[in-house]
């Protein structure tokens, strides 16, 4: 008899029951830890557990529309009440300019909680217990809310739209009211805001349930996190006026939000639509290793998925796409704010898409970016309802050769290798010729330039306005460490594939030569480890203790040798690592910022200044593996504090960045594609060295 994978539910709870909690722990956990969905085409829904708005972000539907438009707010608030008798239980919470200074979590709110990947709120209204949920439809900008009542007599529930429809980091003032047409139609109602978006459908679900007309315009709402970021902060919403229904147990109430046509709003009901999300979610557990499909290693499966989708408007690439059978698919590199960026994606390759068992999808990254090469470089990033590329980066088209190369070696398709080829071996000659940006090869030495006045090309990438915080111009480490990664794996594809029609002894030779110049070059006797920078263009080299320098050995080919692994990973781990990531930059360094906090300046002056980045654990974990291989549980330990953070800031994702010291409080985008990546690529990994290690010891222990 067949076996069927049946997931048990992943859940993960955060309370906020005022039994429990006290006033300022409640507030925190409110006010300060977010959810997000996600639809498949970068549109999502997002906010705070409890139901504030705090960026501008926040929302029920943000939609992935066509260029010129890019993601738009469609739907920004919900103002909820429950009218049993002569009491009235207010569940949402609004944030004027000129608040009392209280917190406004909603007292009735006890529990918020992840299921499946999927938001549920849980009111406790006297004897009445509400639950709410929401979720997307795949590759749909539709999203389905939902009321049902648990416990309790139940009563009137009137649900106030409100809406401000703008590009998602549009002006939180800019509300131009007069060019709202709200209108009836047989499905429900309509809303149309000029000619050039699609108009807002909105649909009431519920047997005895109406809607008022009521318009009302909401002014001077605060977005508090906006305030602390010197944004602007403060805005107006236009609400078309209230849904009501009497709530019953066993009959659920729900509201459909989309800017689809009619017919794909009405092909699901909402109950359909949510066991239709629930199943696409149980497949993508039955698909993943068995290691990922319990614990934390499911949940950050469900956190991958949010980052995979198929970019809207892009007609050209996906004509291109489709004419070979091919799809088009690129990776979010973060939620909020992020578009697809190019580096991000082929760092997050392996563990958003092998490491779930999602290889059709890393196969049709990998065409899809080898599209876009210029100049033998791929995009840095695809700005925000555009679709073309900037192509201002000295490491993303390295970092392609590291991702075609785990593709490679996870799936054995030697095709997409073949196809890619010709194009790879393009770009080592575009870089020993120099290509855009001053990215050049020194002839002399064999190592890798890169630099030009007001672009930062590498990873660390802060500039604001005409200032670029950590320029790194010159031979960077991380960026020879994948220069010879890439010439040595250019070297062996062209032996597999049996390449006659290039010399892969002349990248051979080139990568000897680069491994020898590095060696003499980069190594710091002082620090006992590897210099940041080598020959800068302000002259002379740069010492300060940075992680970059783990991709030296942590890279299928490590360009160091080995004599000096321990010693880099020992510095590394001392003076860099904390239980969220790596700090950029060591405590001690002149430029050293504890914190990243305040206006944008304050912000980029301290983004690689200290900040701890989620991503770097993984190049940390490989770097450890290669010089302490029997040491796994160790490395397994480093990864401990990933599993509070689930609960801390983005429920069931993982941060952007940390402050460099304690408490590692998050910061940035709430949901990063990489920090995800890496964190649940290193854990697999782990479990299975740890479990081959197991294996091993049985083995011999039988003989």
């Amino acid at each position: 008899m067949k076996t069927i994978f049946r997931p048990a539910p992943i859940v993960r709870t955060v309370s906020l029951d005022v039994a429990h909690l006290d006033e300022s722990s409640r507030s925190r956990r409110g006010l300060f830890t977010e959810w997000i969905v996600t639809n498949g085409l970068g549109g999502y829904a997002s906010g705070t557990v409890g139901g504030l708005n705090t960026r501008r972000y926040h929302g029920w539907l943000i939609a992935a529309l066509p260029a010129p438009h890019g993601r738009t707010m469609v739907l920004n608030d919900l103002r909820e009440r429950l009218t049993v008798g002569d009491k009235t239980y207010v569940l949402n919470c609004d944030d004027f300019v000129h608040s009392d200074g209280v917190d406004p979590i909603s007292p009735y709110l006890e529990e918020f909680r992840l299921e499946n990947g999927l938001p549920v709120w849980r009111y406790r209204c006297d004897g009445n217990v509400i639950e709410k949920r929401v979720c997307m439809v795949h590759l749909q900008n539709t999203t389905y809310i939902t009321y049902t009542l648990l416990e309790g007599e139940g009563g009137r529930l009137q649900v106030q739209t409100a809406m401000q429809v703008r590009s998602h980091d549009g002006a939180l003032w800019d509300l131009p009211q007069d060019r709202y047409r709200w209108s009836g139609v047989a499905q429900g109602f309509e809303l149309r805001v000029g000619d050039d978006l699609p108009p807002v459908k909105i649909a009431w679900r519920s047997d005895d349930g109406g809607f008022e007309l009521r318009t009302e315009r909401l002014d001077n709402l605060r977005y508090r996190v906006e305030q602390s970021r010197g944004y602007d902060w403060q805005g107006s919403l236009w609400s078309p006026g209230i849904f009501a229904a009497e709530l019953r147990q066993g009959k659920a109430s729900s509201l459909a939000v989309s800017t689809e046509d009619w017919e794909k709003v009405e092909a699901l009901s909402p109950g359909a639509a949510f066991a239709a999300e629930l199943e696409r979610k149980r497949r993508l557990l039955r698909i993943a290793p068995e290691e990922a499909r319990e614990g934390i290693a499911a949940e950050l499966v469900m956190a991958a998925d949010q980052f995979l989708i198929t970019p809207m408007g892009r007609t050209a690439d996906q004509v291109r796409a489709h004419a070979v059978g091919d799809e088009i698919r690129t990776v979010i590199a973060g939620y909020h704010w992020f578009t697809d960026w190019g580096r991000d994606t082929m760092i997050s390759l392996e563990g958003l898409t092998l490491s779930t068992g999602r290889y059709r999808e890393a196969e049709y990254i990998l065409r899809s970016f080898g599209s876009y090469i210029r100049n033998g470089l791929i995009p840095n990033l695809f700005p925000e309802g555009g679709t073309s590329g900037l192509y201002h980066t000295a490491d993303a088209t390295l970092w392609f050769f590291h991702a075609i190369d785990r593709y490679v070696q996870t799936t054995g398709d030697w095709e997409t290798l073949e196809f890619l080829l010709p194009k790879m071996v393009d770009v080592a000659e575009w870089h020993l010729r120099g290509t855009d940006f001053g990215i050049h090869v020194d002839q002399s030495d064999g190592l890798l330039v890169q630099g030009q006045d007001g672009y930062q090309l590498t990873w660390m990438d802060a500039k604001v306005g005409d200032w670029v915080v950590t320029p790194r111009r010159g031979k960077a480490v991380e960026i020879n460490a994948l220069w010879y990664n890439a010439l040595c794996l250019l070297n062996e594809w062209l032996e597999t594939m049996s390449d006659s029609t290039h010399d892969r002894t002349r990248f051979a030779d080139w990568a000897t030569r680069c491994r020898e110049s590095f060696n003499r070059r980069f190594w710091n006797a002082e620090k006992n480890c590897l210099f940041d920078v080598v020959d800068t263009f302000g002259g002379g080299d740069d010492a300060q203790l940075r992680p970059n320098q783990l991709l030296a050995l942590a890279l299928k080919y490590p360009v160091l040798e080995e004599a000096r692994w321990k010693p880099v990973v020992e510095t590394c781990r001392r003076e860099l690592w904390t239980p969220v990531g790596l700090r950029s930059l060591a405590r001690g360094e002149k430029d050293y910022k504890p914190r990243y906090d305040g206006d944008l300046w304050a912000r980029d002056g301290a983004y690689h200044q200290g900040t701890v980045w989620a991503w770097l654990m993984g190049p940390f974990v490989n770097a450890w593996l290669k010089a302490f291989p029997d040491e796994v549980e160790k490395a397994q330990e480093f990864l401990l504090g990933f599993d509070q953070h689930l609960s801390e800031d983005g429920v069931g994702t993982v941060s952007e960045i940390f402050d460099a010291e304690e408490p590692f409080t998050p910061r940035g985008c709430m949901a990063q594609a990489w920090s995800v990546a890496e964190v649940l690529r290193c854990d697999l990994l782990l479990r299975q060295r740890k479990a081959a290690a197991v294996a091993a010891d049985d083995m011999a222990a039988t003989r």
